[in-house]
């Protein structure tokens, strides 16, 4: 497997590559990763089953297309393929260090940056991804508030109940997302699309950096919801964001209906105490 891949790194890059170290480290509850070097370049490498190879293609294209605005600092996808029973995506290797207020600043300023990129196709993305490993349904969409209740909140409650879980509730809230989103027009926005903490760092140099994306043109507002989730970035962040593309009216309203799906696809994923919470959301929302 790794002769293969090396030698897709060596043709991609036009320069021989032989990897003489492998290093596991975290590739997240997903995938293995692994840092390959060969005395003089090292690159990221996820490795999953290879019935997973449509998971890493939809990765690459959305790393590169956010790469590609030149916006904010992304692991640039080097290939990507199969070898036996497994899957790999390459990824340019970026040492991770710590960020400090002006870096968090940044970090802000130029999300707003990318999120400034637009689609003349509506909400969607070209082809569907995942969301972790839960499929994420980009169908081309004109209006918002239809693609959300339809391809967001309403599939994964779909998945939610073949799992058992109980939103009683659901309904409603579906309903009533034209009315929770009335007056509020978004431009459809390149956004990460799963971006809380774990998924955000800094180089050792400090540039902000951002990964393990579910990329797709959305309201910009799923993804500063979604900081808030766990905790939440520093104010230098929001701060910065607001210099650049300040947050429109009714984002803190609008944000619990956001970050809900992320905890249903929680459930989705891990069971356990997040149909609670979701609920709990549902009824803040609804009240």
């Amino acid at each position: 497997m790794w002769t293969e891949i090396d030698a897709h790194i060596s043709q991609v890059s036009g320069e021989k590559f032989c990897s003489s170290q492998r290093r596991s480290i975290g590739g997240g509850c997903i995938n293995q990763g692994y840092a390959v070097f060969d005395g003089k370049r090292t690159y990221f490498v996820k490795l999953n089953q290879v019935s997973q190879a449509a998971m890493f293609e939809a990765e690459a294209l959305g790393l590169q297309q956010m790469f590609d605005t030149n916006t904010i600092r992304i692991p640039k996808p080097i290939c990507w393929g199969t070898a036996g029973n497994s899957c790999y995506l390459v990824l340019e290797w970026l040492e991770i260090g710590s960020g400090n207020t002006k870096s968090w600043e940044e970090m802000g300023r130029n999300l707003a940056a990318m999120h400034k990129t637009t689609s003349q196709q509506g909400f969607g993305w070209e082809i569907n991804n995942t969301i972790g490993s839960t499929p994420q349904i980009n169908t081309w969409t004109s209006d918002w508030a239809e693609f959300y209740a339809k391809h967001r909140l309403g599939y994964q409650f779909q998945l939610a109940r073949r799992r058992g879980g109980r939103f009683t509730q659901a309904e409603e809230l579906l309903a009533a997302i034209p009315e929770l989103l009335e007056g509020h027009n978004p431009q459809p926005a390149l956004v990460h699309g799963d971006l809380w903490g774990g998924n955000a760092g800094f180089s050792v140099q400090g540039e902000p950096v951002i990964f393990d994306p579910a990329t797709y043109f959305g309201d910009r507002e799923v993804d500063i919801a979604m900081t808030e989730l766990f905790g939440g970035f520093p104010a230098a962040f929001y701060r910065g964001y607001n210099e650049i593309f300040s947050l429109d009216e009714g984002y803190e309203k609008r944000k619990t209906l956001y970050n809900l799906y992320h905890i249903v696809n929680h459930f989705n994923l891990f069971g356990g105490g997040y149909e609670s919470q979701a609920n709990s959301a549902i009824a803040r929302i609804l009240r």
